[in-house]
């Protein structure tokens, strides 16, 4: 288990090299990579600031990690995720998901991933021409996260 929340950016390629590296037993990596955007709500955003309660947020990171494992088969699993002010184009967040089968490698990280945007405690403040404001949670994030209580551990491979 890696979870790691950290100001500097990270390189994706290392990073799957590291967790692959003599595991021959892993058939598929899953790798998502968000990024910030330049338009948020129609808005143009110069900048994103993210905040996090140091502990507690890793804390929550690892037991959303230790729930994919529990659902599905997973050789190894990596969590990134930045804090501090990013611009447009930088690397916000890496979900990577290792396992002998595609579908738990797919289906785990966007486990992940779902459950990372609504569960995960960090707060985000969007820099704009008409001033800062905080993002607020989005209907369509909770309803990705809850499909996942209809479905609660992988079928088999």
């Amino acid at each position: 288990m890696t979870v790691r929340v950290q100001a500097e950016d990270f390189d994706v390629g290392a990073e799957i090299d590291a967790l692959t590296r003599d595991r021959h037993t892993i058939g598929g990596v899953t790798a998502f990579v968000g990024l910030v955007r330049e338009i948020a709500g129609g808005d143009a955003v110069s900048a994103m600031t993210l905040e996090h309660y140091p502990g507690m947020t890793e804390r929550q990171l690892e037991a959303i990690e230790a729930e994919a494992r529990r659902r599905w088969p997973l050789d190894d699993v990596l969590l990134v995720h930045r804090y501090g002010r990013l611009e447009p184009g930088d690397r916000i967040v890496l979900v990577l998901t290792a396992s002998a089968h595609r579908q738990a490698a797919f289906e785990s990280c966007h486990f992940l991933i779902d459950w990372l945007k609504t569960k995960a405690p960090f707060w985000k403040r969007e820099e704009t021409p008409q001033g800062d404001r905080w993002v607020e949670a989005k209907d369509s994030d909770d309803t990705a996260a809850a499909r996942w209580a209809e479905n609660p551990v992988w079928p088999g491979g």
